[in-house]
C-alpha cells in the first residue's frame, strides 16, 4: 500500500527591529567570550570567529535590505493503513532528515492541531518555527520539480537526477523559442534533427533553414520537400509574392506592411537607402504593382503569374526622376550575374510538413538576402 504526504510551509515575517536587537546583543556575547579567552591565554576559536563573522554579516544585509528574517515552519503529515506502516514511513523520514542535519520533533498529543496545519486552510495551529533569513529560506518553495515529464511533447532526453524520461512540449507556452548551445562534436545537430522527427508525430510543421546541407538526406528519406537557394537553382522566391491575410487583418494592412518588408529588401540589396531614396522606393514599389492592377492583397490571391518582379521596378525607376541610380544598382539582380536568384516567379510548394531550404551553395553577401526573403516567405 502506497503512503501518503501533506507538507506545509509557513513564513511569518518577523520584526527586524527585533532581530536587529538580538543579534547585537548576541554579538556582544560573542565578543565578551572571545575577549575572555584571549585574557586567559587560550588559543584562538575558530567557532567563536566564524560565529561572529556571520552574525556581522547578517546584520549588513538586514539593514542594507538585502535579507529579511522568517519564523519558518516546515510540518509533515503522514498517513498511512496501518499503525505498523505509519512507524516504518516515520522512521524512514527522521532517518533522511537527520543525514542532512534536520531533526524532526513529533507533535505529541497535538496530533489533530498537526493535521489542520496541513490541510490547505492556510492555519498555522502548531504556531512551531525556526528564525531563518531569506536566503536559506527561499530554498523551500516547492516550486522546483525534479520530475521533467509532461503529459504531451517530445522527449528530450533522461533526467539524471531521478533516471525519468524529459518530456516537454515548448509550442504550449507563451514564448517556444529555444537555442542550442554546445562544443563541437557534443551532438547539437543530431538533437535537433531528432527533435525535429518526433515533433512530426505530433503534427508540428517544420521548416528549415539549412546553411550547411545537413538536412538534405533527412527530408529526402522521410519524404520532405527541399529546395536549393542558389543563383543557378531551378527553386525560386519572388519576394513580390503577395502574404495571405491573417485573422483580424485588413486587405490594406496587410499591403502596406509587405511593402515596408520590400523596401527593407532593397536596402539590403543596394547598401542603405537615404530617407530620400526610401521614399523614391515606396512610390515606385505602389506604382509597380498598380502596373499590374494591384492595389492590395484580394487583388492577387489566386493569380501567382501576374505578380511582378524586380526588374518591373527596376524599369519603373527608370521612369521616376532621380531613379535612374537606382535602377542602375538594382541591375545586377535583375540583368547581371545574380538575376537567377530574386528576378524569378516562385516555383515551390510549402504543402508538405517538412520544408527544407539550403542556401549552402549561395554566395556569403547574398547569404543575408536569401535569409531575409525566405523568413518574410514563410
Amino acid at each position: 500500500m502506497e503512503v501518503e504526504y501533506n507538507i506545509s510551509i509557513f513564513f511569518h515575517p518577523v520584526d527586524n527591529t527585533l532581530i536587529l536587537r538580538q543579534l547585537r546583543k548576541k554579538l556582544g556575547d560573542i565578543g565578551a567570550q572571545i575577549s575572555l579567552e584571549e585574557e586567559r591565554g587560550a588559543p584562538r576559536n575558530p567557532i567563536l570567529e566564524t560565529a561572529l563573522q556571520d552574525i556581522e554579516n547578517l546584520r549588513d544585509a538586514i539593514v542594507q535590505g538585502r535579507e529579511k528574517m522568517f519564523r519558518v515552519a516546515l510540518y509533515i503529515t503522514i498517513l498511512a493503513h496501518s499503525e505498523n506502516q505509519l512507524n516504518e514511513t516515520e522512521a524512514k523520514i527522521q532517518s533522511i532528515l537527520e543525514s542532512k542535519l534536520v531533526y524532526a520533533k513529533p507533535a505529541t498529543f497535538r496530533q489533530y492541531e498537526g493535521y489542520e496545519s496541513s490541510i490547505p486552510l492556510s492555519l498555522d495551529r502548531l504556531g512551531f518555527g525556526t528564525l531563518l533569513n531569506s536566503s536559506p529560506a527561499s530554498t523551500l518553495f516547492p516550486f522546483i520539480s525534479l520530475d521533467l515529464t509532461a503529459n504531451k511533447g517530445v522527449m528530450y532526453g533522461v533526467n539524471l537526477h531521478n533516471n525519468s524520461l524529459i518530456i516537454f512540449d515548448r509550442f504550449s507556452l507563451e514564448n517556444a523559442n529555444m537555442c542550442v548551445f554546445g562544443t563541437a562534436g557534443s551532438g547539437k545537430s543530431y538533437a535537433v534533427k531528432l527533435e525535429a522527427l518526433r515533433s512530426l508525430i505530433l503534427d508540428t510543421n517544420i521548416m528549415i533553414i539549412d546553411p550547411e546541407n545537413e538536412y538534405q538526406y533527412l527530408a529526402q528519406a522521410i519524404g520532405g520537400s527541399f529546395f536549393k537557394i542558389a543563383v543557378a537553382s531551378e527553386d525560386h522566391i519572388n519576394p513580390f509574392d503577395l502574404p495571405i491575410i491573417g485573422p483580424g487583418e485588413t486587405a490594406q494592412e496587410v499591403f502596406r506592411s509587405h511593402v515596408l518588408t520590400l523596401i527593407g529588401l532593397i536596402k539590403l540589396l543596394v547598401n542603405g537607402l537615404t530617407p530620400q531614396e526610401e521614399v523614391l522606393i515606396d512610390q515606385a514599389i505602389v506604382q509597380t504593382y498598380q502596373a499590374r492592377d494591384i492595389t492590395d492583397v484580394n487583388n492577387n490571391q489566386n493569380e501567382a503569374q501576374n505578380t511582378p518582379l524586380l526588374e518591373d521596378l527596376e524599369a519603373v525607376l527608370k521612369t521616376m526622376e532621380g531613379g535612374t541610380d537606382l535602377a542602375s544598382k538594382l541591375y545586377k539582380y535583375t540583368q547581371g550575374t545574380y538575376s537567377g536568384f530574386l528576378n524569378q516567379q516562385t516555383n515551390i510548394n510549402l504543402e508538405n510538413r517538412f520544408i527544407v531550404f539550403n542556401i549552402r551553395d549561395l554566395e556569403e553577401e547574398l547569404r543575408p538576402m536569401a535569409m531575409y526573403v525566405v523568413l518574410n516567405y514563410i
